[in-house]
């Protein structure tokens, strides 16, 4: 275990991190505003879930792979980019059907398909294992032992943080989505402009290179 100034270090610094509105903010925003607040609270439960994962795969060694070879961080970022532009194509096509969605499914689909896109939009971000590789380690207290047990603790914490902070983006958004039901022209405006920012973020994804 991890020492408890080591422990509210790193919260503090996942605290400042996590705060600042990112890709996951911008995912879970547009989730919220395509399909509604209980969809994006279950997307951000599938994306600490898959924050965690990634934490965990750095600790077994995952980051230093993805670090190191320029194959496997290509596979995430291409697989990552396309599962988001996917997820955005059908948000638009479906900007038009939104009212008819929201009364017979209002989380935009079944729970668990809903978590499962939020975690694997997580799992497949390359930047979050090299970013986790880079500062789980600075935190880790050799003297303690166990470095990797140490880092899957500080990845817990960040994925805890993280489950807080988006689902009040969420939240936010989701309140906000309330007045654009009320019409149906806004909805679909509303709709397709959610759609619009998960077909940017994939191709943002897919731009980006190492050094971002």
């Amino acid at each position: 275990m991890p020492p408890t100034d080591h422990l509210l270090a790193f919260a503090l610094a996942a605290f400042l991190i996590i705060l600042a509105p990112g890709p996951s903010v911008l995912f879970v925003i547009s989730r919220a505003l395509a399909y509604g607040r209980r969809a994006a609270l279950i997307t951000v439960v599938g994306g600490a879930v898959g924050s965690f994962v990634l934490a965990a795969a750095v600790a077994l060694g995952l980051g230093a792979i993805v670090q190191t070879s320029a194959i496997a961080y290509a596979v995430l970022k291409y697989a990552g980019a396309a599962y988001l532009i996917f997820l955005g194509v059908r948000a638009f096509r479906q900007r038009k059907k939104l009212r008819e969605i929201w009364e017979t499914q209002p989380s935009g689909g079944t729970s668990g398909r809903t978590w499962w896109q939020g975690f694997v939009v997580a799992v497949t971000n390359p930047k979050t294992v090299v970013f986790f590789g880079a500062i789980l380690p600075q935190f880790v207290d050799p003297k303690v032992g166990h470095a990797s047990l140490q880092m899957i603790v500080f990845g817990a914490i960040f994925a805890v943080i993280a489950l807080l902070s988006d689902s009040v983006y969420g939240v936010t958004a989701g309140v906000a989505r309330a007045w654009f039901t009320r019409s149906d022209r806004r909805l679909e405006l509303v709709g397709g402009a959610a759609g619009v920012t998960m077909i940017g973020l994939g191709v943002g994804v897919a731009l980006s290179g190492r050094k971002d």
